[in-house]
């Protein structure tokens, strides 16, 4: 059994990400594999990658975003609109596709894209197809749900609702089930674990419950169950991320599992490190 010490140990070297090259995050990474003990059992090789929402950026240009993403080791993005607008043509698309691959990132997914009418639906549905991804992010009105599903069907790409608290008309994972249940199998939820605890509910339980219509998921922590909620750093928070990390194995979640950090939308880099060091000291602790 991974010691307490040893946990801490490993989430500590994962800060150390925020001030380093990629290269010096791969050395890092063998150094923890070298230095476990034998009888330590090596942590098992997930189904699920580490991402980032793009939101967690919005303060920056993609240049900055992707040096960012370099300087902590993350490898997959969800592309904001503010990054790429939905209007690129194909040549900003592709210049902006090798921006990424120059750091060795990938735009996995597109979104959150809000539609509020038929003619956003299209123009969102055209742009995932252009910008080549199969997830899409979106916060439709309900009212366009069914006109989705059809769209999901001609694109053949995962749809997955974000869901965004008491506030919102998606408050948790179970609003959008009750909407998607019945529908096309590739409409889905993007389940953002932090505005589902302050809908009151737990993002654990709701992650085992909806699992097979769960395409994206947003991790991240808050400070308390409620509406008064805020995002804070991952092990800070009220949220049991070891249990999440554990379902996520348990259920055999093929995803991506992006941070999306609102805090510190101006100098969010120390809370990220933190965060993404926090995470993956959890997946190595091999809970």
């Amino acid at each position: 059994m991974t010691s307490r010490r040893n946990f801490v140990r490993k989430a500590s070297a994962g800060l150390l990400l925020a001030g380093a090259s990629s290269v010096w995050g791969d050395r890092i990474h063998a150094a923890r594999a070298a230095s476990r003990p034998e009888t330590e059992s090596a942590p098992p090789k997930d189904l699920f990658k580490i991402g980032m929402a793009g939101y967690t950026f919005r303060s920056f240009d993609i240049d900055r975003t992707v040096e960012m993403l370099d300087r902590i080791d993350v490898r997959y993005l969800c592309i904001k609109d503010f990054h790429l607008p939905l209007e690129s043509t194909d040549e900003e698309i592709k210049n902006f596709h090798a921006r990424l691959a120059a750091k060795r990132i990938t735009g996995y997914g597109v979104g959150p894209i809000y539609m509020n009418t038929e003619r956003e639906v299209d123009a969102a549905f055209d742009y995932a197809r252009r910008v080549g991804v199969r997830v899409m992010v979106g916060v439709p009105q309900e009212k366009l749900f069914k006109y989705v599903n059809e769209k999901v069907k001609q694109f053949d790409i995962r749809y997955a609702i974000h869901n965004h608290g008491p506030e919102d008309k998606y408050p948790d994972a179970g609003s959008i089930w009750e909407r998607v249940k019945d529908l096309d199998p590739r409409m889905g939820l993007c389940l953002d674990v932090g505005h589902n605890m302050r809908a009151g509910k737990n993002p654990v339980a709701d992650l085992k419950r909806y699992y097979s219509r769960i395409f994206d998921i947003h991790i991240k922590n808050v400070t308390a169950a409620t509406g008064k909620g805020e995002t804070c750093e991952m092990g800070r928070g009220v949220i049991d991320i070891p249990a999440f990390v554990k379902m996520l194995r348990s259920v055999d979640y093929t995803g991506v599992c992006s941070l999306e950090f609102e805090k510190d939308g101006n100098d969010p880099l120390p809370g990220v490190a933190e965060s993404i060091g926090y995470f993956r000291g959890v997946i190595d602790a091999a809970v």
